[in-house]
């Protein structure tokens, strides 16, 4: 089977040599930290997948992973059907990434001016770029896109953050945490649009990464516990509820 997302055996160490050079006078031997530890994942296409954990389990280090922004220690994957080790380019051009806390807009420009600019770099030509925009303005529901970025509300932003992943077209969204720092009919708002129009009307694959499991429940096709760097249980929530309260951590 085509998989939206593939890993084998995906590993992550941290060790004193990924240390900042201002910390390495002040580490004592060399401390390894095993991030991510051997993990197999077969996603499909068109669904939602989930990833809770406590903090530190590892999460968001394994997404940055399959989005090519850190390499693994050992191991591999596909994305898109790419290789993250030899195809980071098309990956990039294939996937769109969402945080839970939005810093990289530029918060003196408006909302239609940064997601002009994002456009350009993905060399999108400027006619095809308005049209887009408008497009994912209306999709999202967001007024006033002529506000400076540094007015919006959270929710607004949030919203803005993920017109940002859309501009590309991705087959693949990945969010961490994005109902982060929105209240709650905001965040109720964000899951029905994930749910209703991006994966049912879009079909475009998400993954997923949150504390919530309310959240999880109500989104995802299929939940992945992690804890340790390492995948305790994979399946329906009410499959691997008798894990989560196994694990010794709060999620």
């Amino acid at each position: 089977m085509d998989y939206a997302i593939k890993t084998v055996g995906l590993t992550k160490i941290f060790s004193q040599n990924n240390l900042p050079k201002f910390l390495l006078g002040r580490s004592k031997g060399v401390e390894v930290n095993l991030a991510v530890n051997n993990i197999n994942l077969q996603i499909n296409r068109g669904q939602v997948f989930g990833l809770i954990g406590p903090n530190g389990a590892g999460k968001s280090t394994l997404m940055r992973m399959l989005c090519c922004l850190i390499l693994p220690s050992k191991g591999s994957a596909q994305v898109a059907g790419y290789d993250i080790l030899r195809e980071e380019r098309q990956i990039k051009s294939s996937i769109g990434l969402v945080g839970g806390e939005e810093r990289s807009f530029y918060w003196r420009l408006t909302g239609r001016q940064n997601l002009d600019f994002f456009a350009s770099l993905y060399n999108i030509p400027a006619q095809k770029a308005k049209l887009k925009i408008d497009s994912l303005l209306d999709l999202l529901e967001i007024e006033n896109p002529d506000k400076k970025f540094q007015e919006y509300s959270t929710g607004t932003k949030q919203r803005l953050a993920i017109s940002r992943s859309l501009l590309n077209d991705p087959k693949i969204l990945f969010m961490d945490e994005p109902t982060k720092s929105l209240d709650v009919w905001c965040a109720q708002k964000l899951r029905s649009f994930i749910k209703d129009k991006l994966v049912k009307q879009q079909k475009v694959t998400v993954f997923l990464a949150t504390h919530n499991l309310e959240e999880a429940e109500y989104l995802c096709d299929r939940t992945a516990l992690m804890v340790n760097g390492e995948i305790r249980s994979c399946g329906l929530m009410e499959d691997i509820r008798k894990d989560i309260l196994a694990c010794s951590s709060p999620i």
